[in-house]
């Protein structure tokens, strides 16, 4: 089972809030009830998969960092974290167009159309920095 936010955790795991559902997650999140704390808790989605026996998880390995931006100081220091590896890199980190382009989801024409809606911004410029890379490749 998953335990939401405990004071005493049985582990050192913690999920980190990225989730793909089947199309019973619309009946799943239908029962779920308030929790104690008056929420309505994804863990509770989450166990009703693990009680049918259809939830997977993935462990992330090292070199995987999982960023808490839940309060404005965690919210700074993630923050403050991918500045400093996008930064030292020379690379964006969880840029979408990026994954999607270099796994062969979309080709150069349409990375080319992300970097032009976005002209005139440093994402936009980064997209345009990939094409050019992948020219001169």
């Amino acid at each position: 089972a998953i335990q939401e936010k405990p004071e005493k955790p049985a582990s050192r795991w913690a999920v980190t809030g990225l989730y793909f559902y089947d199309a019973e997650i619309c009946d799943i999140a239908e029962a779920v009830k308030p929790s104690w704390r008056g929420e309505y808790e994804i863990t509770d989605v989450n166990n009703e998969y693990i009680r049918r026996g259809k939830l997977n998880a993935v462990k992330m390995g090292r070199g995987v960092a999982w960023l808490d931006s839940g309060t404005p100081t965690a919210l700074l220091q993630a923050s403050q974290f991918v500045r400093t590896i996008e930064e030292r890199q020379g690379m964006k980190m969880a840029c979408l167009e990026e994954v999607a382009f270099e796994q062969g989801f979309i080709d150069a024409g349409q990375l080319e159309g992300c970097a032009a809606e976005l002209k005139g911004t440093a994402y936009g410029e980064y997209l345009q920095d990939l094409l050019e890379r992948e020219a001169e490749s």
